[in-house]
């Protein structure tokens, strides 16, 4: 037995469907499936209950999926051992960030890492924050960049940076002739500009989904305030509700740090005081940390909080 057919049973279980892991792994279903029934006869259990939708696991599934999570995690923390030995001169990662803060924080950091540790790979995985935390819980991913959820007791995190959720809006939108110069105002850190969050009513709204970060600050402030906004769209991804914000088509939420990538669009705190969530640079806790993740961790920090 090694990873390689423990990583079928994986596929198997995580797409419910023996057809959509065979592709997932680019081998061909009768491969996959012949595999299985082997290893299912040897083991003298079922796996899995066959449907014409898909499959579930059984019960003896379950403990062999785990079994399988358990062996492929010991086995990279056993490669990350022996990648130190090289002393970062080649080597993985398995880096965990959300599409949108992705598209905008992370390619100066790849950068600025690459130049230090040409021979480490940065190997990216996409998720929202609930989906990264479950995979650096498992042990599939080796460091993450997210705003923590209810799982970050069982995570190792070191705070990043604040990040403050204001709305992006063209320079041309109506609410520019409302907002005020903003006290707390370093180009850093805070939008140079604010409304009051009763002010916001009259404007026509883009958001993003119910299970989004930004999706769910934004009707918990709406909510908070006794506020019913005018939606239009509101289950956009937060890049596309953002982008459709600095386009001009309506006022959207987004992090104050997408400034980067949004130059020329106008971003507004919500109130004087504003709005924040803490950025964090998540690990597994209690397992093996390698020194390539450690030393990315550090790079992430010189590059985006040069200051601190």
């Amino acid at each position: 037995m090694d990873t390689r057919t423990l990583s079928y049973i994986i596929a198997i279980a995580e797409e419910k469907s023996i057809s959509k892991a065979a592709e997932r792994l680019y081998m061909a279903q009768s491969s996959l499936s012949q595999y299985l029934t082997t290893l299912e006869t040897s083991l003298g259990y079922p796996l899995f209950v066959r449907r014409h939708q898909g499959v579930r696991l059984t019960e003896a599934g379950k403990l062999y999926l785990d079994f399988a999570y358990r062996t492929i995690n010991a086995y990279h923390q056993v490669q990350d051992a022996m990648q130190d030995i090289s002393e970062l001169h080649r080597g993985q990662i398995i880096l965990g960030v959300s599409t949108f803060r992705g598209s905008y924080l992370l390619p100066p950091v790849i950068t600025a890492f690459a130049q230090k540790y040409p021979g480490v790979h940065v190997n990216i995985v996409e998720g929202d924050s609930v989906e990264l935390e479950n995979m650096l819980q498992r042990g599939d991913i080796d460091l993450a960049l997210l705003v923590l959820g209810k799982a970050a007791k069982n995570l190792e995190a070191a705070f990043l940076m604040d990040d403050e959720i204001c709305l992006i809006a063209n320079p041309h939108h109506p609410i520019m002739k409302k907002v005020r110069k903003g006290a707390r105002h370093n180009l850093l850190e805070t939008p140079p500009w604010f409304i009051d969050i009763h002010e916001i009513s009259q404007y026509e709204f883009i958001l993003s989904g119910y299970d989004t970060i930004l999706g769910a600050k934004a009707r918990e402030i709406f909510t908070r305030h006794h506020i019913s906004p005018i939606v239009h769209n509101e289950n956009l991804s937060a890049l596309f509700a953002a982008s459709m914000g600095a386009g001009g088509i309506g006022l959207a939420f987004t992090y104050y740090s997408s400034r980067r990538y949004f130059q020329g669009a106008e971003f507004i705190s919500l109130g004087k005081d504003g709005t924040s969530v803490e950025l964090s640079i998540a690990m597994p806790k209690g397992g093996y940390h390698s020194k390539a993740a450690l030393a990315f961790a550090d790079v992430m920090k010189e590059v985006l909080t040069p200051n601190r």
